[in-house]
């Protein structure tokens, strides 16, 4: 059998959201009556360039329902650098975390779960880590894909009403893909979004965070965003041994990032601070809020009070300016660290999508006005 995320120059789409291929997988561990596809489709990257990319669905139902279904894009936290971290491919080898899958799954949503850019499709990587534009858009066209999906496309009957949901990076994505849809995803039914422990400024992460058990986060964030701006000469802020580095990096995990770069982000740079670099200056500024429009449906935030790894007052700051912004927002707060806030958040966050779900449905991006 063919290498699924091997592109063939024939399948390369140019329609956001078209689904290229498709091929249905089995999950043991969600039980028999889930079904699961993994499916490459087509999206967009920062500079708005059609991209491949690749993502994995999940649905109870038995067969194509004659109402559309109700479809979760749930967006995980970052896993790594290199293709063999695709969530698709970690699912497969049970080292994918599953708590939010099976709590969309038990209330008999569909879930579709994204890659992420250059995640997944052989040849394409490293991943764009904390490239939040790219995140937006393949978040917003696995659920464009995930209607096309032939087992699970109902006939003659509207369009599929959609949450976004993620948690760290993938809450970045989430609130980029709710800011973007506006503008780039009007034919979308989006009822709401959840996004925890969001990074609102990477530049703020990679000066927290470049020294100290974490400091892997802000190479690979160097290493994600010279790649998500592969125009611009980004890397020059390395030494030889930081780029030594970064090309052994780009094909890690988090975990074995996390093991195996200790060091201060300034120990691979020609400079102790590169983030204050021009070129740096200029990215993480496009890169520290979209200004790509205003959500059109509620937004929950929700964040650890302990959290070493993103500061709760970049989630509380995004939740400020929403409610400057008059946007429907609502925020909670978990004692507990980054790790332990994702799983003991996930019924309650279960709870308020599903409410955003039971809404009336968008139109043009817009809510009904009551």
């Amino acid at each position: 059998m063919p290498d699924f995320y091997a592109l063939l120059p024939a399948e390369r789409g140019d329609r956001p959201g078209q689904l290229l291929r498709t091929q249905a997988i089995a999950v043991p561990e969600l039980g028999r009556q889930t079904r699961a596809w993994r499916i490459m489709y087509v999206s967009n990257d920062s500079r708005g360039e059609p991209i491949p990319v690749t993502g994995t669905v999940f649905s109870t139902t038995s067969m194509a329902q004659p109402h559309p279904t109700l479809i979760v894009v749930y967006c995980p936290s970052f896993h790594g650098l290199g293709g063999q971290c695709a969530p698709s491919q970690q699912l497969l080898t049970g080292d994918e975390p599953l708590e939010q899958i099976r709590e969309a799954l038990d209330r008999g949503w569909t879930v579709a779960v994204p890659d992420g850019e250059n995640l997944g499709v052989t040849g394409l990587g490293p991943h764009t880590f904390l490239a939040a534009r790219a995140s937006g858009h393949v978040a917003l066209d696995l659920a464009r894909a995930t209607q096309a999906i032939p087992e699970l496309a109902p006939s003659h009957t509207p369009r599929a009403p959609i949450v976004l949901w993620g948690y760290g990076d993938g809450g970045r994505a989430a609130v980029w893909g709710a800011e973007l849809a506006v503008e780039y995803a009007p034919d979308l039914d989006l009822r709401g979004v959840a996004a925890g422990a969001v990074v609102t400024d990477p530049g703020a992460l990679v000066r927290t965070q470049h020294r100290g058990p974490w400091a892997a986060l802000a190479l690979a964030g160097l290493i994600g965003l010279s790649r998500a701006y592969h125009h611009l000469p980004l890397r020059h802020v390395l030494t030889e041994d930081g780029r030594s580095v970064a090309r052994h990096a780009e094909q890690l995990s988090a975990a074995t990032l996390l093991a195996q770069y200790r060091q201060p982000l300034e120990h691979w740079c020609e400079r102790p601070d590169p983030w204050n670099d021009a070129i740096w200056r200029f990215v993480l500024t496009r890169e520290s809020r979209s200004s790509a429009g205003t959500p059109a449906v509620p937004v929950h935030l929700y964040h650890g009070t302990h959290d070493p790894i993103v500061p709760i007052e970049s989630g509380g700051g995004l939740f400020t300016e929403y409610q400057r912004r008059g946007i429907e927002v609502s925020w909670r707060e978990y004692d507990a660290n980054h790790f332990r806030t994702a799983i003991d958040s996930t019924p309650e966050v279960a709870d308020t999508l599903a409410s955003f779900l039971r809404r009336p449905p968008t139109q043009n991006g817009q809510l009904p006005r009551p």
